[in-house]
């Protein structure tokens, strides 16, 4: 932290004397993650940062920072700079920046040669969410049939333009993926050796068409640095690198917290939002939770005139709704989590919805005895419930089994529901089970009460 501010410090000195050849010679000085740290202290000289650095490291900052900190950049650079920042740029930064473009890009496209910008479009004609989004078309193929001596001279000429050479790409005479290698293994072969030889057929790949977070689990499962996209027909488009999945994870990671939070995902960071769109993101959950606790308003409305001779049931009121709605988040999140990880599909439903039922009643069971020993406790002390605090204390636990297991189904089952009409399961927040929850466990408790009460107390 205080190397730092010493470099803030150092930058604002070399700024106030107009001092921009000792800013650049200082810039091209420091690692990248440094120059990042540099714009989000300084966000007003970004610009200026991304002109003082030579063109290899101002792409290379310019590629890691956030889409709203780009964009905020890239209006204030020259146009000499937006131009070679463009053309420079991996392909699959290049379709990620493009993609978060809220205007004309037609003119930026048109600043990069034929045949990149035949490529950007290709990748920009891919579904928003797809792996063919991500993927860029740099990497190194070679043939069954070549040796190693010729693979290394292939990698000496092309490799400079290639993403990655950690892993080589086996493709036929037709492009079709056959197999892929690494590296290492090339390099500790003799040099007769023909690729075929290396070939063991454990390929694992990804279609272009494939959801982002399909490719996520993959890269997860396997320890792979990059995989290879390919079409319907097996033929080879291009690669994902880990770096890209590390970079979407983050972002799904962000998004799933937000809405389990209770809110829409934000676009950009917290201090970059707006006020006004930060009100109209959190402004519709707040309605719909708002709608929801006025149900439960109706509720106790509806059994206030029975239960006027039990008032001792209304105090105790916040202990069912409580209990509800915690089993029904603890649920929910559960299986949301479980969902991103993959762990858990759609077709595990019914398994979720045995394991929920019996540990719902478990935990149902255990809020309802300690329920029951409050009752008892209470009594004992102060006779707060009356002779027939038995009788109160029978409808606390029959009520916090009944709600608890109700509530752990609850959360449990939305994700899935939600999952299945073609929504995010985040969406299935836990405000929003506990919501539910308190409904319909108000609805359980006191229809409990009056069949256990009625006639005695009520």
């Amino acid at each position: 932290m205080e190397e730092l501010e010493m470099q803030v410090s150092q930058i604002e000195q070399l700024i106030a004397n107009g001092d921009f050849v000792g800013l650049e010679e200082f810039l091209n000085e420091l690692n990248i993650s440094e120059v990042e740290e540099l714009i989000d202290e300084l966000p007003e000289h970004g610009s200026l940062f991304i002109e003082s650095l030579n063109l290899n490291r101002a792409v290379n900052v310019f590629r890691i920072l956030d889409f709203p900190t780009q964009n905020r950049i890239f209006k204030k650079l020259s146009k000499a700079k937006i131009s070679a920042l463009i053309n420079e740029l991996p392909p699959d930064d290049r379709t990620s920046f493009f993609s978060e473009m809220k205007d004309d890009i037609k003119h930026l496209i048109l600043l990069l040669p034929p045949k990149d910008r035949v490529e950007a479009l290709a990748l920009l004609g891919y579904p928003e969410d797809s792996v063919g989004r991500l993927m860029t078309p740099d990497y190194i193929t070679v043939k069954a049939h070549w040796s190693i001596e010729r693979i290394l001279g292939h990698i000496r000429r092309y490799g400079k333009d290639s993403e990655t050479i950690d892993v080589l790409y086996v493709i036929d005479s037709n492009g079709k993926l056959i197999d892929d290698i690494r590296i290492k293994d090339v390099l500790m072969a003799e040099p007769e050796t023909i690729v075929g030889d290396l070939i063991d057929y454990r390929l694992i790949s990804l279609n272009a068409y494939d959801p982002q977070e399909e490719a996520i689990n993959i890269f997860r499962m396997n320890n792979r640095v990059a995989l290879p996209v390919v079409d319907g027909q097996g033929v080879m488009l291009g690669i994902i690198t880990v770096d890209d999945i590390l970079w979407v994870a983050n972002e799904e990671y962000t998004e799933d917290m937000q809405r389990i939070g209770g809110t829409e995902a934000l676009d950009e960071p917290y201090l970059d939002v707006s006020i006004k769109n930060l009100v109209k993101k959190r402004a519709g959950w707040l309605i719909v939770l708002f709608l929801g606790q006025l149900l439960t308003a109706t509720v106790i409305e509806h059994f206030e005139e029975q239960m006027a001779s039990a008032i001792m049931l209304f105090a105790l009121m916040p202990v069912i709704i409580s209990s509800g709605g915690n089993s029904g988040s603890q649920a929910s999140t559960l299986i949301i989590q479980a969902m991103a990880l993959g762990e858990v599909t759609l077709s595990d439903w019914w398994r979720v919805m045995r394991r929920e039922i019996l540990s719902g009643l478990l935990l149902g069971l255990i809020l309802g005895a300690l329920g029951f020993l409050r009752i008892m406790a209470w009594q004992s002390f102060a006779h707060s419930y009356g002779e027939y605090w038995v009788l109160v204390a029978l409808v606390i636990s029959l009520s916090l089994i009944g709600v608890v297991l109700w509530g752990s189904l609850m959360g449990s089952m939305l994700p899935f529901v939600m999952k299945r009409l073609g929504a995010d399961p985040a969406s299935s927040s836990a405000p929003f089970v506990s919501t539910l929850v308190d409904v319909t466990g108000l609805l359980i408790y006191f229809t409990v009460a009056t069949l256990i009460l009625k006639g005695v107390l009520l």
